[in-house]
C-alpha cells in the first residue's frame, strides 16, 4: 500500500466519531509504528490535518470545533495516485490554454497541493508531468485585458462593449453583447453571448475582439437549453438552428479512423455493403462541415444534400486550378 493510499484509510478511519487505537491503524495499514507516525506528521505537518491524541479514550480522533462542534474534516483532496495523475495532467493542459498566465495564476495552488499529495507517494511530479506532451495546433493569441474583461462580465453577469473585426469581411464593429458562456473549442477561445447590436445570439472569436469594455448594465441571461438549441445543435462552432442533414460516405481505409469519432452528438451513421462508412449529421452554417470534408481529400465523398456536394466539388476544382497553372 503506497503512501497516498494509507493517507486515504486513515482519513476513513477517522471519519466516524470515535476515537481510533493505534492498533486498529497498524493492522488496517499493515505498516510499522514509525511509518504511521510519520503518515501522522505529514498529515498535520503538511496537510493541517486536526488530528490528535485522546488519553481517555486511548487513541486518536479528529479534533472538535468551537463550542463541541462536530469534529472537523480532513482538509484536502483525498485522491489515489491514479486520480492525482489524471488531474496534474489536466492542470498541466489547462496552463496550455491560458492567455497570459490569466488561467495559470488561478490553478497553481492547486497545481502545488496535487503534487505534493503525489509526491508522498515517492513520485516524481515533475517528471511525470515532462512525460505528458499537449500539442496546441493553430493557437491564436488572446489579448490579456480582453479576456479578463470578459472573464469579469461573465461572472458578475454584465455587459461589455466590444469592438470586433470580422476575419471574413475585413470590417471593424462596435457591439454590446450580454456574455453568455465562452468556449475553448480547437484550441482557440470563442465567446457565445446575446448581441444587442443584431439583437440575436453570436459567437464571437476572442483573438478576433481588439477591445473590450464592461459595462454597468446587467448582461441578459438565457437559459442553457436555449443556448444549446442555438450552439450546439448543428455541426462547429458556427451558430445557428438545424437545417440540413448532411450524408458523408468514408473509405474502408479511413473508415478505420473516422467510424470511432463523434463529429456530432446527433450523428447516425452506418457501413455500407461495401465496408464504406456513411456518416449523417446535422448542419446550419457549411463553412466548418466544407473545411473538415476538404482534410479528409479523396477519402471523402459528400452524398448529400446536392448544395454541400457542389460546393465542395467547387473548392476542389478551385484548388486543383493552383496546381494547373504552372
Amino acid at each position: 500500500m503506497n503512501r497516498t493510499e494509507r493517507l486515504y484509510k486513515i482519513q476513513s478511519l477517522l471519519s466516524g466519531k470515535r476515537a481510533v487505537p493505534m492498533a486498529s491503524f497498524l493492522k488496517v495499514l499493515e505498516v510499522s509504528r514509525a511509518t504511521f507516525r510519520r503518515d501522522l506528521e505529514y498529515l498535520r505537518d503538511r496537510l493541517g490535518a486536526p488530528i490528535v491524541w485522546d488519553r481517555e479514550a486511548e487513541g486518536y480522533r479528529l479534533e472538535s470545533g468551537k463550542d463541541g462542534e462536530s469534529p472537523s474534516a480532513l482538509p484536502g483532496l483525498w485522491l489515489n495516485d491514479r486520480e492525482i495523475l489524471a488531474l496534474l495532467s489536466m492542470l498541466e493542459m489547462l496552463s496550455t490554454l491560458e492567455p497570459n498566465s490569466l488561467i495559470g495564476q488561478q490553478i497553481a495552488p492547486i497545481r502545488k497541493r496535487l503534487r505534493e499529495l503525489l509526491e508522498s507517494s515517492c513520485v516524481d511530479a515533475d517528471e511525470l508531468a515532462s512525460r505528458v506532451k499537449i500539442l496546441p495546433i493553430a493557437t491564436r493569441p488572446v489579448d490579456q485585458d480582453i479576456f479578463g474583461a470578459i472573464a469579469d462580465a461573465l461572472q458578475t453577469r454584465r455587459r461589455i462593449d466590444i469592438a470586433h473585426l470580422s476575419k471574413a469581411t475585413n470590417i471593424r464593429t462596435q457591439r454590446q453583447v450580454s456574455p453568455q458562456q465562452l468556449v475553448y473549442y480547437r484550441d482557440n477561445w470563442y465567446l457565445d453571448a446575446f448581441c444587442h447590436h443584431k439583437d440575436d445570439l453570436r459567437s464571437f472569436s476572442v483573438d478576433s475582439i481588439e477591445a473590450a469594455r464592461v459595462c454597468e448594465q446587467p448582461a441578459v441571461s438565457l437559459s442553457r437549453s436555449a443556448l444549446r438549441q442555438a450552439f450546439e445543435e448543428t455541426y462547429g462552432i458556427f451558430a445557428g438552428k438545424q437545417a440540413k442533414t448532411a450524408r458523408l460516405r468514408f473509405t474502408p481505409f479511413r473508415a478505420r479512423w473516422v467510424a470511432q469519432e463523434t463529429w456530432h452528438p446527433d450523428q447516425r451513421s452506418h457501413f455500407d455493403a461495401n465496408g464504406h462508412y456513411v456518416l449523417e449529421i446535422p448542419y446550419g452554417d457549411e463553412r466548418e462541415l466544407i473545411l473538415d470534408i476538404l482534410r479528409q481529400g479523396a477519402d471523402c465523398e459528400v452524398l448529400a444534400p446536392d448544395s454541400l456536394r457542389q460546393e465542395v466539388a467547387h473548392r476542389l476544382a478551385r484548388a486543383l486550378e493552383n496546381y494547373q497553372t504552372r
